[in-house]
């Protein structure tokens, strides 16, 4: 019998309603071809989480299991990341999200235990690829303050803030009804409580004492078979940490006077040694001068030499402003202070051996900085650090846009890897990286992937995002090409200098060409070329373009759509201070505010004149720069387009956009956006609106610890002001919202408003009414950089300059409504084609579609030379073709298709090195031909996608007709929207503010998925989050962090396959020789068998409200993932089985060891017996 697919009725049903409806709003649309055969089906999709990037955001503790040899990090807000070899990672949430306080690792048995804040302990499964928790136990009546696991020991000691400790049996997760009080681990003269329980550990060489430190300075040594205190340790500092030596018989404190106090255990009396590491020591003998605490300190020991002591903070208070963070290894009289760039969370060092009553042999040691981890190699002289295989560089500056770039040219990894292999620092230990555990997936992801950020400091990163991987491959710094301010001087002018002048805007970046274009926030556009050698040049070629702006407002009514009204002659209106309305870019160096007369042709960055050494790589070709007009400081550019076929760029602000040619080195068009209507089309009217105060300078909402992401202009900023009035606070995140990349609607802002409840009414003011300029032609300016005198590149025009607010709706009257509405246009989106520029045309041309914030798409016709070799002399022509359509919201994405569906990629003109020989670059050099003019007879060619914050549509061309229209959100609006290629069919990919994902099928917008997946909660997922082919997607979760996810089946279903897997079978370590006469007359290490004492026969039930067992919600998926498939039960007893397998290997093993040592001492005795049988007693 069939299957009947219920999913699959519903799909199309809702494809034939959408053809339908569309069908009859266009009666005269073309439909003698043959629909479209789309192949994807709702049951294609599938939304869910891969992998994790990035340095921890936030960490809070960490540990490290010296057998599996993975490291894990638990943060503050209750994530749990473990590490091991490089490409080994792996993310985990605790449900409460409270901050992770202490993990312990169940050494080498493939098991967690995480203490949380909230007083909960839970055990996690490492034996699967996505760990879960298997138990967890919340305490009610006491906080969790220190947790203690002995090696190969089902029994956690856990220490808590009133100064008991109780017992849980990590196999069962129930506690003991063993507890030691604090009342009776004190001397009964005590009158004070000696505070929280801030150490726990058992003597190395008699697991049967245990000695527990309170915060006041006492330690107790606490016979746990006696139940009783054997001796106690008091001294005047708090204790923050205590460590062991291996054989048992010493142990050191750390205090909060930065001492250190070294005791024997049966000399309670008074400690055997106290100093003080970074204290002065004083000649007469008094007590040295109180330094910081000593946070935390390990005690190491080596057979071949002096042990090691490793130990953080400590520093006296005369050098702590002078000192960063440090990390002090003392060995023998030696003693290394290594300097950290961030604040000390922790450290641990690692050792040959898991045994801690064995010789400890220390090799490196790991220390968790706030925002970095970094490796220490002890072995080698000046303790170089190892080189960090991890993606932690991420957050280096933090990230103001990102591109990912799936399935891309397989031979642009390697060469972007053998030049970032030239960019490595030197200095590191040559040794391999020493966490090293766990395997890698076996995933079938074979093509390459590209993930390029932008930084806040100008720089740009491409890393190797291919099989659920995270690799740098090169790092492109932009700074270089300007000069560097002098900030002591600049400072104390009146203008303030932005402290991130070179922060990146938004790029393009074309993968078959390798041409790369980068926008910044001081209105500067970089075009870069990829070169495999080195260069010097002489001068950077500078292009400066003036493109003016004012703020007109218009008196008038809108003209009725249905009447014919000829738009107004041009009329030249002066230009008006843009300070209500954004805030100035930075101002250029060397220049004061305070200078007589307003600032006029100065870029907001000087490009250096000094010769530029290029190495191999990203090479500078061009530099565009928009200069200060009247004293108004140049609009931030919002979008940004280049093409290597056409060798064009182009990039609109709110004052319009500008075309520049860069194989010319000339502009072609410098062009306002009302200009780009067409003559014979009405202008959207403006109407008289409300004067805003500046709003507050953009921040996101959730980077309270990272103020250097905060001052950073991002894509999403667009212009901004300082705050100057209490009220706009208020807007601020709304204002943030609205421009992302591009200017968001008015109308759009609003619907976010009331979804968010953060709008509130903001101050109205009264403005100057002004009358509206159109202008129905244009001029192309043509001016050439030279060495002598750099022009400047200016507009005629006067555009409508209202950076602000932008909004969709025509304005029926000068209502207050529609004042409150209206604002300036501004140019958010570029698409280079090969299309019909005008309705009804035949032929197909170069064309350039332009998007706008208030959802209008036009056409440029682009006149490109047909022969490669007239290119450098014959000038480009750009012609305007009118509007194509009208969407309501901001335009997002535009692409063209086929007429069977196929995505038509842009023109591209292959790679080839700028450096190598003219014979090289004809030999490769080849511009991709255009598709062949065609007629139309009757039919159309070419399907025309357009995606904006509310709605798509497709349309046909060129006769320009609608074919489909779909409202993708009514109470929300579109963040980012991409048309993507999954495995040979396309479709339109969108996330909504309100935290959905949908998934629409081209051409006929049929919905394939829509998931409520995650709420806009910040600026940083709004200005990241991006589509990439064949279902993958990324967006930063944090200022340090990159999480990817897929919306593919495929991926989902064979994503345990892809995963990387944390543990992997190892045998544990032999036990160290306890030596023949250790053992036989004792002085080793002595056991203790903790059944007896802690079990609920000899020590019986914990109180039922002490604590409360909650069974794991992935136990029983755990299972699953470990057994791949295998029913749950059989899967479990497979895991013990293999357990129980193991632990009656190891007691064989012993089992043969002492035989063998029988054998041998009744050899020695036989031996003995038969030398001296014969023998007389004085013979003897």
């Amino acid at each position: 019998m069939k299957k009947f697919n219920i999913r699959k009725v519903l799909d199309g049903l809702t494809a034939a309603s959408s053809s339908s409806a569309s069908s009859s709003a266009q009666p005269g649309t073309p439909r003698d071809s043959e629909p479209v055969q789309e192949t994807l089906q709702s049951e294609h999709f599938q939304l869910c989480k891969t992998v994790r990037h990035g340095f921890p955001n936030q960490p809070a503790s960490m540990a490290f299991d010296p057998v599996q040899k993975i490291l894990a990090v638990g943060t503050q807000s209750g994530a749990l990341r473990l590490f091991g070899r490089a490409g080994v990672e792996c993310y985990c949430q605790h449900e409460s999200g409270a901050a992770v306080i202490q993990l312990q690792f169940l050494i080498n048995e493939g098991a967690l235990v995480s203490a949380l804040a909230d007083d909960s302990l839970h055990l996690w499964n490492l034996r699967q690829k996505i760990p879960a928790v298997l138990h967890s136990l919340k305490f009610n009546r006491e906080r969790i303050t220190y947790c203690h696991l002995p090696f190969q020991s089902k029994w956690l000691y856990i220490g808590t803030e009133r100064g008991n400790i109780h017992i849980v049996n990590v196999e069962s997760f129930t506690l003991s009804g063993y507890v030691i009080m604090w009342n009776k681990a004190i001397e009964l003269s005590t009158k004070t409580h000696p505070g929280p329980v801030v150490h726990i550990s058992d003597n190395p060489m008699d697991e049967g004492k245990l000695l527990i430190g309170f915060e006041c300075g006492v330690v107790v040594l606490w016979d746990l078979k006696s139940k009783k205190a054997d001796y106690r340790y008091n001294y005047d500092e708090a204790i923050h940490s205590v460590a062991w030596h291996h054989e048992g018989k010493q142990f050191v404190c750390s205090h909060s006077d930065g001492t250190l106090t070294t005791w024997n255990v049966r000399a309670p009396a008074k400690p055997t040694q106290i100093i003080t590491p970074h204290g002065k020591q004083p000649k007469d003998g008094k007590k040295p001068e109180p330094c910081r605490p000593i946070l935390k300190v390990e005690y190491k020991t080596t057979r071949a030499g002096d042990p090691f002591m490793v130990l953080s903070g400590g520093l006296s208070y005369e050098t702590v402003g002078r000192r960063r963070a440090c990390l002090t290894v003392m060995h023998g009289k030696s003693t290394t202070v290594l300097e950290m760039d961030t604040p000390i969370v922790d450290f641990l060092t690692l050792c040959e051996t898991p045994y801690p009553n064995d010789f400890q042999e220390p090799y490196a040691v790991v220390v968790l900085l706030e925002k970095d981890l970094v490796v220490i190699d002890l072995g080698q002289i000046g303790y170089p650090a190892f080189e960090n295989p991890y993606p932690f560089t991420v957050h280096e500056s933090p990230v103001t846009c990102c591109e990912y770039f799936a399935d891309c040219p397989a031979e642009l990894i390697p060469a972007l890897y053998s030049v970032g292999t030239r960019q490595k620092r030197q200095g590191y230990s040559k040794k391999e990286w020493p966490l090293s555990g766990g395997n890698w997936g076996q995933g079938a992801q074979s093509y390459p992937e590209i993930i390029i950020t932008g930084h806040a400091d100008g720089t740009i990163k491409f890393w190797d995002a291919s099989a659920l991987m995270l690799q740098v491959l090169y790092k492109l710094k932009t700074a270089k090409v300007f000069e560097r301010a002098r900030v002591k001087e600049e400072k104390g002018s009146a203008d303030t200098v932005d402290e991130d002048p070179f922060a990146v805007q938004t790029l393009s970046w074309c993968p078959e060409s390798r041409l790369l274009c980068v926008a910044g926030v001081s209105a500067h556009v970089i075009v870069y070329r990829f070169s495999k050698q080195e260069v010097t040049t002489d001068e950077v070629q500078l292009l400066e373009v003036r493109m003016q702006s004012d703020f007109p407002d218009c008196a008038v009514d809108s003209p009725d759509p249905g009447g014919d009204q000829s738009p107004p002659l041009p009329q030249n209106t002066a230009p008006s201070s843009p300070q209500q309305e954004s805030q100035d870019p930075p101002a250029p160096p060397g220049v004061n505010s305070t200078d007589a007369g307003p600032r006029d042709n100065i870029a907001c960055l000087q490009v250096r004149s000094s010769p530029l050494k290029q190495s191999a790589g990203y090479q500078v070709e061009l530099v565009v720069q928009l200069v200060w007009v009247n004293g108004e400081p140049p609009q931030p550019i919002t979008s940004l387009g280049i093409n290597s076929s056409y060798g064009l760029v182009v990039f609109g602000n709110s004052s319009g956009l500008a075309v520049v040619d860069f194989v010319q080195k000339t502009l072609l068009l410098n062009l306002g956006t009302a200009d780009l209507y067409s003559p014979c089309e009405p202008r959207q009217p403006r109407s008289p609106r409300k004067t805003r105060q500046p709003s507050a300078a953009l921040c996101d909402s959730n980077d309270g610890s990272n103020p250097s992401e905060e001052r950073c202009k991002s894509p999403t900023s667009g212009s901004t002001s300082p705050c100057n009035s209490d009220d706009d606070r208020k807007q601020n995140f709304i204002e943030k919202v609205k421009f992302k990349s591009r200017r968001f609607s008015r109308t759009v802002a609003n619907d976010f408003a009331k979804m968010s409840r953060k709008i509130s009414s903001s101050n109205d003011h009264a403005d100057k009414k002004r009358s509206v300029t159109t202008r129905g032609s244009f001029k192309v300016d043509k001016v050439s950089p030279t060495s002598q005198h750099r022009k400047t590149l200016s507009r005629a025009v006067s555009v409508p300059n209202n950076a602000k607010d932008n909004s969709f709706s025509r304005s029926r009257s000068s209502s207050v409504t529609s004042i409150d509405r209206e604002s300036r246009e501004a140019v958010c989106a570029f698409v280079f084609c090969e299309s019909y520029g005008r309705k009804g045309e035949s032929s197909l041309g170069p064309c350039l579609l332009v998007g706008t914030t208030q959802g209008a798409v036009m056409m440029l016709s682009l006149g490109v030379p047909s022969v490669p070799e007239q290119r450098l002399q014959q000038p480009l022509t750009v012609s305007s073709c009118g509007t194509i359509s009208q969407l309501k919201g901001g335009i997002l994405t535009m692409a063209l298709l086929d007429a069977s569906g196929t995505l038509l990629s842009p023109a591209y003109e292959s790679w080839y090195d700028p450096n190598a020989s003219d014979e090289e670059k004809e030999r490769i050099k080849k511009r991709r031909p255009p598709s062949p003019p065609g007629s139309l007879e009757g039919q159309d060619s070419q399907f025309l996608v357009l995606c904006s914050e509310k709605q798509a549509k497709v349309l046909a061309l060129p006769s320009q007709t609608r074919l489909y229209k779909h409202s993708i959100t009514e109470a929300s609006f579109v963040l980012r929207a991409d048309v993507v290629n999954m495995g040979g069919a396309i479709c339109l990919m969108c996330f909504c503010a309100n935290g959905h994902i949908m998934a629409l099928s081209l051409p006929s917008l049929r919905p394939l998925l829509d998931v409520n997946y995650l709420p806009l909660t910040d600026m940083r997922i709004a200005r990241t989050f991006c589509f990439s082919n064949l279902g993958q997607a990324l967006y930063l979760t944090s200022p340090t962090e990159v999480q990817r996810l897929t919306y593919s089946q495929e991926t989902c279903d064979n994503l345990q396959e892809m995963l990387s897997e944390l543990f992997t079978p190892v045998e544990t370590p032999e036990a160290p020789n306890r030596g023949f006469f250790k053992g036989l007359f004792g002085g080793g290490a002595q056991s203790l068998d903790r059944e007896d004492l802690f079990g609920e026969t000899a020590a019986g039930k914990a109180s039922r409200t002490l604590a409360q067992h909650i069974p794991g919600p992935g136990s029983m998926e755990g299972m699953k993932g470990a057994a791949s498939g295998v029913v749950g039960d059989l899967a479990r007893a497979r895991i013990a089985l293999d357990e129980r397998g193991q632990k009656l290997s190891e007691l064989e093993e012993r089992t043969a060891a002492m035989m063998a040592s029988a054998d041998s001492f009744s050899k020695h005795a036989h031996d003995m017996m038969l030398k001296y049988k014969d023998k007389k007693w004085y013979q003897l």
